[in-house]
């Protein structure tokens, strides 16, 4: 498994993660196919500039055109209290699930994190019945904070608040 920066011909790997009713169960359901070659455009753009570090999930690095989903990490004002905060997030598609893809695209993306130095403390907030990633902040060392509404895409989402310093939280193997 690797990671890339996400690159303008990822069009049809948002649209089967960000348009599809299953993988967009836990989010409030499909987003529409309008807008997201113009999403794509922006990460590039923000990609690049190293605003955001947006990267792919290549599961093969034989096959680079493969893409199992995606592993971001971007900051942003907090929802709550004001002040920037750090968080982190991923889809995997179905067919690639339950493999270990998502929980090793994290933990890759938080060792770099850790070596870079820049992000400081990383939030997640995974659906309540979003098992997988739930597990997957378990496994990797978050510590579970508590409930907290979120809103993304204009909807509001019940998800689990999971902290992690990458710096002082992630072993180096």
């Amino acid at each position: 498994m690797r990671l890339r920066d996400v690159r303008g011909d990822d069009v049809d790997a948002y649209v089967r993660m960000r348009c599809d009713p299953v993988m967009m169960g836990d989010l409030g359901g499909p987003l529409p196919r309008e807008g997201i070659d113009d999403k794509v455009r922006r990460d590039v753009r923000r990609a690049a500039a190293d605003v955001d570090w947006i990267k792919m999930i290549v599961p093969d690095a034989a096959a680079p055109d493969v893409v199992a989903g995606t592993v971001t990490m971007w900051s942003h004002d907090d929802r709550v209290g004001g002040g920037a905060v750090t968080e982190i997030g991923w889809m995997v598609l179905p067919e690639f699930q339950g493999r270990g893809l998502g929980g090793l695209a994290v933990r890759t993306l938080l060792e770099q994190a850790r070596d870079d130095g820049r992000w400081g403390v990383v939030h997640a907030f995974p659906a309540t019945g979003n098992g997988p990633s739930n597990a997957i902040c378990r496994s990797l060392g978050f510590r579970f904070v508590g409930e907290c509404p979120v809103t993304f895409a204009d909807r509001v989402l019940r998800t689990n608040h999971w902290t992690v310093d990458p710096g002082r939280d992630l072993t180096r193997r």
